[in-house]
């Protein structure tokens, strides 16, 4: 059994006194399950104080993005050995925001997701539409080119050691979220496209949804048989909210 991934995009929120109340009430409210991880992705700044926080328990910690660059004149770049140095496990590459608000294309992505793997990091590599895309039916044709950019580049074998996150753009921050029907047919599309390429890398592979993820629509949303924990944004910067989320996962195992 694959088991499930609840990981927190703290986004641009945060501070140390805020941070620190956060994860000591995630820690002490964690299920105690081995199908069941949890993650937290604060800013840069916080890393280390983080780090320092969920050291010895069962929360892993991952960042927000990764320079594709190793080191050297990169000003405003972190490397993924340097994320690794303060006890990063994961991170984030390609979340939406990223591509539509940095620029980041599709071959960007792919090579900051290589980098990660270069570094030991495993990389959540984020895919999904916009609303204008869903309307006008190309839904799995924006997936396929986010997904085949990095497959093309890192090949099939790199997802073994890889999450993937389903995040439709129109359902990020609105409070509109995909049905469990929208989002399980998008995750077999995934799977199916890794499936094409090699059926072991696919069935193991976890596919998170994000998009507006809480405590009273998670259960639907984890039930489903592609979709294997959830990204979540604004409900995990509360603790309460995001253990409810981890809560819905611990009920499905």
């Amino acid at each position: 059994m694959r088991g499930y991934l609840v990981a927190g995009n703290w986004k641009m929120n945060g501070s140390n006194v805020a941070n620190a109340e956060l994860v000591d009430g995630i820690i002490a409210g964690a299920p105690q399950s081995d199908l069941v991880e949890l993650l937290v992705c604060p800013p840069f700044p916080y890393l280390s104080a983080v780090a320092a926080k969920t050291s010895g328990s069962n929360v892993r910690l991952g960042a927000q993005t990764i320079s594709e660059h190793e080191s050297g004149a990169f000003t405003g770049e972190t490397a993924g050995s340097m994320l690794r140095d303060v006890g990063c496990e994961y991170v984030i590459v390609g979340h939406s925001e990223r591509r539509a608000l940095m620029g980041e294309t599709s071959q960007a992505v792919a090579d900051k997701f290589m980098a990660a793997q270069k570094c030991g990091l495993t990389p959540i590599l984020c895919v999904g539409e916009t609303l204008e895309q869903r309307e006008s039916g190309k839904t799995e044709a924006v997936i396929d080119e986010q997904l085949n950019a990095v497959l093309d580049s890192a090949g099939i074998d790199a997802f073994g050691r890889a999450v993937i996150a389903y995040e439709p753009v129109w359902a990020i921050g609105t409070g509109m979220t995909a049905t469990p029907d929208q989002a399980q047919e998008v995750h077999r599309h995934i799977r199916a496209l890794l499936e094409a390429k090699s059926e072991s890398v696919a069935e193991g592979v976890k596919i998170l949804y994000g998009g507006s993820v809480k405590g009273d629509n998670a259960g639907g949303l984890f039930s489903n048989p592609d979709i294997d924990g959830g990204l979540i944004g604004g409900a995990s910067l509360k603790s309460e909210d995001f253990l409810a989320i981890a809560e819905a996962a611990v009920a499905i195992c």
